[in-house]
């Protein structure tokens, strides 16, 4: 199965998704604390900014980016789970 695929489906087709939606639909954190987490490095996505360089842009997360986060961390969790279970990887 392919994640972008899906996310591409979930998000209409848009290339990139607000990152209100991202934060509620996959991270269950605030905004500010998503951001706070992205810019100390604990989550690895970037955060796309939309529109005129200034604070009040628009941001968000380009679904090819969330989908590359998802399937590290499926990966991740694939691998703890073979340990739990001893087998090889």
């Amino acid at each position: 199965m392919n994640t972008i695929f899906l996310l591409m489906a979930q998000y209409d087709g848009q290339a990139v998704i607000p990152l209100s939606r991202v934060c509620t639909d996959y991270m269950h954190l605030t905004v500010e604390k998503f951001k706070l987490k992205c810019l100390s490095g604990e989550i690895d996505i970037p955060i796309v900014r939309l529109g005129a360089e200034s604070q009040k842009a628009a941001l968000g997360v380009h679904v090819q980016d969330l989908a590359n986060y998802i399937d590290k961390q499926r990966s991740k969790a694939l691998l703890e789970q073979n340990k739990l279970m001893n087998r090889a990887t």
